[in-house]
């Protein structure tokens, strides 16, 4: 299986259920787990509600897939989505698909494909439910994507806010301590790892901060050492609980 960069990822959008104005930020987001070999967006494109998509399949190559509503009420757009995902599976040429929706309804499909040991990586926003979110390998909320005057980026939180938040200073501590060496100190990548794998839906940039680092230097609970990597000019940041140290 190809790692990072070389990642072969089909990307499937749900029209009905995702907006034009995330889909700049969507791609780039996308592009850091590897390259979109495939993008396909479904819907029924004669309705007039997915008119907006137009211009934005047209800049960025995606490819529309027409799916009558044959029966008022029923969303045909989730099963075309679903026999293509397991169509492209079934290749075998993608290491990862991208899920594209707020819907539940995706949570099973999430679920195979990873059960074949393909890498799934879903997008969708704030209120998709939580099974969908932890049938994922990574999730994004789109908030973050959005190009248009509704994306401006959450606020910073401070200290104070970050340590009210018991959920982040549990998940944050419990990482620490399962990557932590004999002296408590704990390599921030597997920790950033280990966050991954236990939140699908974290994502330091909803707490305001950039990166990973930035929000555990914010939140004052933890020392934090800069270490020269072998004899070149690389440094990894380690971290340790104050707590556990009794600092």
């Amino acid at each position: 299986m190809a790692d990072g960069d070389n990642r072969r990822l089909a990307v499937l959008i749900d029209a009905d259920n995702a907006q034009p104005a995330i889909v700049e930020g969507l791609l780039a987001e996308i592009a850091k787990y590897g390259t979109a070999h495939v993008k396909r967006i479904y819907g029924d494109w004669t309705l007039p509600n997915l008119g907006g998509w137009k211009d934005t399949l047209l800049r960025y190559s995606i490819q529309p897939i027409q799916q009558f509503r044959y029966t008022k009420g029923k969303n045909a757009t989730d099963g075309a989505m679903m026999i293509d995902a397991m169509d492209l599976l079934y290749t075998g040429n993608y290491e990862g698909f991208c899920i594209v929706s707020s819907d539940s309804d995706f949570t099973r499909l999430a679920s195979r494909l990873r059960e074949s040991g393909t890498v799934v990586y879903g997008f969708g926003e704030k209120k998709t439910p939580e099974p969908f979110v932890a049938a994922c390998d990574k999730f994004v909320f789109t908030e973050l994507l959005r190009e248009d005057d509704d994306g401006e980026p959450p606020q910073r939180k401070s200290a104070k806010e970050l340590k009210r938040d018991t959920k982040l200073v549990h998940l944050l501590r419990l990482a620490v301590d399962a990557e932590a060496d004999d002296g408590g100190w704990a390599g921030l990548g597997a920790v950033g790892s280990t966050i991954a794998k236990r939140a699908p839906e974290f994502d330091s940039r909803n707490y305001g901060y950039a990166k990973l680092s930035g929000l555990v230097k914010a939140i004052q609970l933890f020392d934090v050492d800069e270490r020269l990597i072998g004899e070149g000019p690389h440094k990894a940041l380690y971290i340790r609980d104050k707590k556990a140290v009794g600092t």
